[in-house]
């Protein structure tokens, strides 16, 4: 049975790469993306290297659209297998200290990678649990780890800005609050660190390729029976 596995943001970058990825092991790849032409774009040069890869319109921010696909996956399939929840936004302009911090900076930031996580999470719960055993990854970030940030020998400590920290921090205890409610089922939750990788995020000036950052996403969405659930 092929396996159905939708990724969020999945129109560059990490989601892209971790669509790809998915696709060469045999799975139907879901592109989700806000974007239209970007999202048909990204599922046609899929499409396009032998991939089953097929669109998804997919505003994390946006509930009609998260129904909309649900609705789509329920009529096409029946269920869904594993869900990267790939999109996320950084934004720091003003915000470089905690004491500039822009209210409505955080409001955004985690409208996307805090909130929209949650909305597409409970509106996909019930295609993922028609699954034999579903998987979901949540895609996080080591600035989310209180402990590194405040560690004076941790190469983060240098880092001072609220919203997109803040926001990868209230990931991995979504992510651990999940695990716990799903511990009785064959659903494993987890959150993926794919270290400093070239995107957009960055300005292309990360250290790790997108396809080693999409590794370890498609380790946690293909973890065996005995594998971990709740790791962050």
């Amino acid at each position: 049975m092929t396996q159905i596995a939708l990724i969020t943001g999945a129109n560059k970058g990490i989601g892209l790469a971790t669509a790809r990825a998915l696709g060469l092991l045999g799975m139907t790849v879901l592109v989700g993306a806000r974007d239209e032409s970007r999202g048909q774009a990204a599922a046609k040069e899929l499409a396009g290297e032998g991939l089953d890869a097929r669109f998804v319109r997919l505003d994390v921010t946006d509930q009609s659209t998260i129904e909309a696909a649900v609705d789509l996956v329920t009529a096409e399939f029946g269920r869904l297998d594993i869900l990267v929840n790939n999109a996320g936004i950084l934004r720091a302009d003003g915000t470089a200290e905690p004491s500039a911090t822009i209210v409505a900076t955080i409001h955004e930031v985690f409208e996307t990678n805090v909130y929209g996580v949650v909305a597409v999470t409970n509106a996909f719960l019930p295609l993922l649990r028609q699954a034999p055993a579903a998987r979901i990854v949540n895609v996080s970030s080591e600035v989310g780890s209180i402990t590194s940030l405040t560690d004076p020998a941790s190469p983060l400590y240098v880092l001072t800005s609220v919203p997109y920290p803040a926001s990868k921090a209230a990931l991995n205890m979504i992510t651990a609050m999940y695990a716990k409610e799903l511990r009785d089922t064959p659903i494993k939750v987890n959150a993926a660190n794919p270290g400093y990788t070239r995107t957009d995020f960055n300005q292309n000036s990360g250290f790790r390729t997108p396809e080693q950052a999409a590794a370890v996403n498609v380790e946690l969405a293909t973890l065996p029976a005995d594998g971990p659930s709740g790791v962050l």
